[in-house]
């Protein structure tokens, strides 16, 4: 498999991560074994870079990823992980707490469910309105200087957040959603990015399944699942957004791949300092993700695609009204 760099600072990784929060967490039940036998899968096929979070399944998602990783040779995989999002036992969000006591102890808890002894990229998952970004940060710089922590990573913050912390310690990567109906980050964020030589690791590429070509109308969630509450998949603004997955499968059928790997071609053709995170939770979705890496997308291919979902083409926004309203303060 390509590999591709994570900025300026950081390491080689694939072409393409694992996201494994769905394994654990926010898109209903799942399948111990079948889980692992992802992680299993990707990694035997090159896969390098997995995310995780230390509040995904509280737990549960690093515990599942320090067994499935037993085994496997420390160095031939990179582990990003994001700290910070407080939870109460219902799964209910109760804020951030990204102080600098809070950023080492999350850390510590999260090496021994992980069974490592370092982390490669770590990340505040969001920004806390009351701790300056800088303090957050110098806490993580002591964390690398003691070898605890490789790297520095962002998470969902704007241009102005993502250099008061390069300036303290360089950030290798910002890990923000990025997809062809998802793309606030081209005004601002990415030419921020780039000017410094930060990465982008994409999440969210499919648009939570959205945009995958396996989505339909009258397809059923369990009360677990986050796309019951999503604005992109309720009502009249499903009914368009298939509309316009409609659209994508005949584009992607004239080029001989599904509207997954189409879209996932997308953001890799976007730019080497981009990582597309896919969020497979099978082997068989896995493989289909992996296809895209077959996908060559020329400047016509990205024009015809640009013209057929444009920037703004989607209705309802990624994330309900109060979580965008919080998004919008960091930025």
């Amino acid at each position: 498999m390509k590999h591709r760099t994570l900025g300026r600072s950081g390491p080689p990784v694939s072409a393409l991560g694992l996201g494994c929060m769905g394994m654990s967490d926010f898109y209903g039940s799942t399948d111990r074994s079948e889980s692992i036998a992802t992680v299993h899968a990707a990694l035997d096929a090159g896969v390098t870079l997995l995310d995780t979070g230390d509040f995904y399944g509280m737990g549960h998602n690093e515990m599942l990823l320090g067994e499935a990783l037993a085994g496997r040779p420390r160095d031939s995989y990179q582990l990003s992980v994001k700290f910070g999002a407080q939870r109460g036992p219902d799964g209910a969000w109760l804020g951030y707490d990204a102080r600098p006591a809070a950023v080492k102890t999350a850390l510590a808890y999260s090496l021994k469910r992980l069974r490592t002894d370092y982390i490669d990229v770590y990340r505040p998952a969001r920004l806390d309105p009351n701790v300056p970004i800088e303090d957050t940060v110098g806490a993580v710089a002591e964390l690398v200087q003691a070898g605890y922590v490789r790297h520095l990573g962002l998470s969902e913050v704007g241009a102005e957040t993502i250099r008061r912390a390069h300036a303290v310690l360089p950030v290798a990567d910002l890990q923000i959603e990025y997809s062809l109906i998802s793309r606030g980050i081209e005004q601002a964020i990415l030419p921020a990015c780039r000017e410094l030589g930060i990465a982008v690791t994409a999440y969210g590429v499919l648009s939570r399944g959205l945009i995958s070509g396996h989505w339909a109308k009258d397809r059923g969630t369990d009360a677990r699942d986050f796309r019951q509450h999503s604005p992109r998949f309720q009502g009249d603004n499903l009914e368009h957004n298939l509309q316009l997955v409609d659209v994508l499968r005949g584009l992607a059928e004239a080029r001989g791949c599904s509207v997954a790997q189409l879209a996932i071609a997308w953001v890799l053709a976007r730019g080497d300092d981009i990582v597309p995170l896919v969020g497979s939770r099978t082997r068989l979705r896995l493989a289909e993700a992996l296809g895209a890496l077959d996908v060559t997308l020329d400047a016509d291919d990205l024009a015809v695609i640009e013209r057929a979902v444009p920037p703004d083409a989607a209705a309802g926004d990624r994330y309900a009204a109060a979580q965008m309203a919080m998004l919008d303060s960091e930025r």
